[in-house]
């Protein structure tokens, strides 16, 4: 039987969103069927469907594409603070993560101090860039001396390629391959490897040594290049510790919508095992496969049953101060 499971990247699409991002919305939902009565599901059909993949609790964030509209990240994070507190409804197995308009480095700074100090969510979770800008500038700086301070992890969230990003995934091809490769088929990923280690150079961690920070997708392309990383970021200057170092004690992984073993396999040699969180990515992910995932690595041998419970819940616990409800 498979342990309790805890869950990171899960999304919700508010009633806050304002009538002319609708459209947009309603556009990348729409590829896969279901998605988005479930999206817009803060209660029976999002219960339903974690008590069949056999998630316990769900931490819930909003769909990119919020960045740069302040008033409807306050509206939704209300929304899901409200849903969250009204144990009728979420029967205390939902948790929250932030939505903030990283275009908007101030507001989000406060939004992200309000979510945590007053609407008690566990940390947040941000769109991976805003129009094509990361978070490693000066302005950013309040941001992420306020996570620290609070003791909260952000979350780096891949989103939709920027108007100058999108040449560079075009060619003699169809645009929806090029769309794929500029989303989940690549260009997330890489996207979202990218910024990490442009905080790593920009000496953030150094400044920020207790700052938590977690990545979805079996990490995001970075334990496969983990080692080559470790040896060339030497020449990207004077740190006080190293990429690994940084990668051991600072980030976070999760296995988000990745239902494979084979890049597992990747991350436990190079990754410390309480930094691992099972994750689906709901509902653009179904909770059954991920069960399925969960069943295979407990009959795969590759880790502990003890290394299994970490993975499940223990390791979300522990990060978020979170405990697996009584079901």
């Amino acid at each position: 039987m498979a342990p309790p499971l805890i869950t990171l990247e899960e999304h919700f699409l508010s009633s806050a969103v304002p009538a002319d991002l609708k459209p947009k919305f309603s556009e990348q939902l729409k590829h896969v069927d279901g998605v988005y009565d479930k999206a817009v599901s803060l209660g029976a059909l999002r219960l339903r469907d974690m008590d069949a993949g056999g998630v316990a609790l769900q931490v819930i964030s909003h769909v990119p594409g919020l960045s740069d509209n302040p008033v409807a990240c306050h509206a939704a994070n209300d929304q899901l603070a409200a849903i969250i507190n009204a144990k009728d409804q979420s029967k205390g197995r939902f948790a929250g993560f932030a939505v903030a308009a990283m275009g908007h480095p101030v507001q989000a700074t406060a939004e992200l101090r309000r979510a945590i100090t007053e609407l008690g969510f566990v940390g947040a979770l941000v769109d991976n860039h805003h129009k094509g800008k990361f978070f490693d500038g000066p302005e950013y700086e309040p941001f992420w001396s306020s996570a620290e301070e609070l003791d909260v992890p952000i979350y780096l969230h891949p989103t939709w390629a920027s108007e100058d990003m999108t040449p560079r995934y075009q060619g003699n091809f169809t645009q929806g391959a090029a769309l794929s490769m500029a989303s989940s088929g690549l260009g997330w990923h890489t996207e979202t490897a990218l910024h990490v280690l442009r905080l790593f150079a920009s000496g953030l961690f150094d400044r920020y040594p207790k700052l938590k920070i977690i990545i979805g997708h079996m990490g995001e392309t970075i334990p496969f290049m983990l080692e080559r990383i470790q040896v060339l970021s030497r020449r990207w200057g004077d740190f006080q510790r190293d990429f690994k170092t940084v990668y051991d004690e600072n980030i976070w992984i999760t296995t988000s919508g990745v239902w494979s073993l084979n890049p597992l396999r990747c991350v436990l040699a190079n990754t410390r095992l309480d930094h691992i969180l099972y994750s689906v990515d709901y509902p653009f992910q179904k909770n059954e496969i991920g069960l399925e995932w969960i069943n295979d690595l407990e009959k795969s041998g590759l880790v502990s049953k003890e290394g299994l419970e970490a993975i499940a819940h223990g390791n979300a616990e522990k990060l978020l101060k979170v405990k697996v409800p009584e079901l």
